[in-house]
């Protein structure tokens, strides 16, 4: 008796051999499940404790009565952590390899931030700006090394721009010294334009070659630090309902104040997840300006939690500052939150003008709540709530009404 079995099947392909050390070379834009990294979310936590330290001396700074002053240093410390977040995002769409010398660039990236986050406070208070400076040298320095590592594994125009990144890049820390030697009157102004300076950089270097950064990848990566951004902000303002309860007794005061937030808070992460964004995001035209809108969206949302702090340390009678003052620090960017997440992100697939007109109106009422006293931001927490109830009403409608129709 004869028998022929079948040829065994060719066996598995085996995977290609992951060196420590290997060439940094573009990622492929629809590559398939691209998803954050545990780097990337280590990365984001560690940037949220320099946040957290602006945030708190931007409280400080309200409560004592030196808003303005507050502002603008606030401003300043939380463009350069957004900013450096915003560069190793980017470029970990597009050039993620994910080897021994990325990680540890990576986490020298991390060292840097945390040097910046420990220089926060003798900025607010002392205008003294080294340690901000050498945190923000030491995330810029790593970006530098990134492309040129990306420059020489490149060739043509794509060597071109990873160049042009290095040297904008180092160009733009060099005049960052400005904010070391020039007096303090002069400090706005190098803010001002060193600012602008950064924001172009990207812009030149890829004017002849875009990098290939995955639009998923990035609309996740944005929509993560959101959420870390904003569990900041509850974690801050309930550690200040907590030391008002604790000291003072004062549970009936922080009450309204407490709800109010949560419900601000809440609504805050519904409105900027309700649509997903990655559709969107098809050209460098589009990307930068949906990219660099999020400076406004992270430092509101970080913000609101300052704003709550004061908020219940005026309600305890510790913020030399009027209810008034004390209200517009929550209302304030909590409406500028609303505003910038439709301006970047909702417009685009609402239908209609009363789907489009939810959320300027919502802004427009936060702010109108800044004059109910002590009422003030639980007004606003019901405002920012009966928004998402309206929205999703009438998103529901639209439903119906298209479901009709194909009927």
């Amino acid at each position: 008796m004869t028998s022929s079995t079948a040829p065994d099947s060719a066996p598995p392909p085996r995977p290609a051999p992951r060196g420590p050390l290997r060439r940094m070379t573009a990622r492929e834009r629809d590559e398939a499940h691209r998803v954050a990294s545990p780097l990337e979310l280590f990365f984001d936590l560690c940037f949220v404790v320099a946040i957290a330290q602006a945030g708190a001396q931007l409280v400080h700074a309200v409560a004592a009565g030196h808003a303005g002053e507050g502002i603008l240093n606030y401003a300043m410390i939380f463009f350069s952590i957004w900013w450096a977040w915003m560069n190793f995002t980017w470029f970990a769409s597009a050039y993620d390899n994910d080897d021994a010398l990325y990680r540890v660039v990576t986490l020298v990236q991390i060292a840097g931030v945390l040097v910046l986050a420990a220089g926060v406070s003798q900025a607010f208070e002392n205008h003294q700006f080294l340690l901000v400076w050498l945190g923000y040298a030491i995330m810029r320095f790593a970006m530098i090394a990134q492309w040129l590592r990306v420059a020489r594994s490149a060739e043509g125009a794509e060597r071109t721009m990873a160049l042009r990144y290095a040297g904008g890049v180092l160009l733009c820390l060099i005049g960052w010294l400005g904010l070391l030697i020039l007096p303090e009157s002069g400090r706005p102004w190098v803010f001002l334009v060193m600012a602008t300076a950064e924001l172009c950089v990207p812009v030149y270097a890829e004017k002849d070659f875009t990098t290939s950064w995955h639009a998923h990848h990035i609309s996740e990566r944005y929509g993560l630090f959101t959420i870390i951004v904003l569990g900041e902000t509850i974690a801050a303002a309930t550690v200040a309902v907590k030391a008002g309860v604790d000291e003072h007794d004062a549970l009936g005061e922080l009450l309204p104040i407490a709800a109010g937030g949560l419900l601000i808070v809440f609504s805050a992460w519904w409105i900027y997840f309700v649509v997903p964004i990655h559709g969107h995001l098809r050209s460098n035209a589009q990307a930068f300006l949906w990219g660099y809108g999020h400076y406004l969206i992270f430092a509101s949302a970080a913000a609101i939690g300052a704003g709550l702090e004061v908020a219940v340390e005026q309600a305890v009678g510790t913020a030399h500052i009027s209810t008034l003052a004390a209200s517009a620090a929550v209302t304030l960017p909590a409406a500028l939150y609303l505003l910038t997440v439709w301006v970047l992100h909702s417009r685009y697939f609402k239908v209609g003008i009363a789907q489009q007109l939810v959320l300027p109106t919502t802004a427009l009422l936060v702010i109108l709540c800044t004059f109910l006293g002590d009422w003030a931001v639980l007004a606003a927490g019901i405002v920012s709530a009966l928004a998402v109830a309206v929205g999703v009403t009438l998103t529901a409608r639209m439903v119906v009404r298209e479901g009709t129709r194909a009927a």
